[in-house]
């Protein structure tokens, strides 16, 4: 399945329809939420949706029946893998890194998380970048002591 970029605006209206799920238009209308948008306003951005694959409709009579057809975490693994192809050169231990020296997310709050290997390759993991990542100030720690041994050797 192939998914679109969308507007931050096509993105709001999106978060409250995977809410929803299935909706109908005055569903959208009742749950949006203050400062309500014209009712024209939302049947353009719904078709602009359901072009782009976000939605799909059933006719019910004279109205119609909208359902989300691109999963919340299939848009969110999109979107993440695009920032790490944009400007993390496609490397997860780049995003890694890089949350933990913004203080977004701590290295103790990774140490619940396990490596998986892919089962076809059978291989041991390498934990040596995990490490560094969860325990950057040790490594750095180890390496300064490291050169004044070699220092106090010569």
């Amino acid at each position: 399945m192939k998914i679109n970029h969308l507007t931050s605006a096509e993105e709001n209206l999106m978060k409250l329809l995977w809410k929803l799920k299935s909706f109908y238009l005055k569903d959208i209308m009742e749950q949006h939420p203050d400062p309500k948008p014209h009712q024209n306003t939302v049947s353009t951005y719904l078709k602009i949706l359901i072009e782009k694959g976000y939605l799909s409709t059933q006719k019910e009579g004279r109205i119609f029946k909208y359902q989300t057809t691109v999963p919340l975490e299939e848009y969110r693994k999109f979107l993440l893998i695009e920032l790490s192809d944009n400007f993390f050169n496609g490397s997860g231990k780049e995003i890694v890194g890089f949350l933990i020296s913004e203080n977004l997310v701590s290295a103790e709050g990774l140490k619940g998380y396990s490596i998986d290997i892919n089962p076809v390759e059978k291989k041991e993991p390498d934990f040596k970048y995990a490490n560094e990542i969860l325990n950057p100030k040790k490594e750095k720690k180890k390496s300064k002591d490291k050169k004044k041994k070699k220092k106090k050797e010569k």
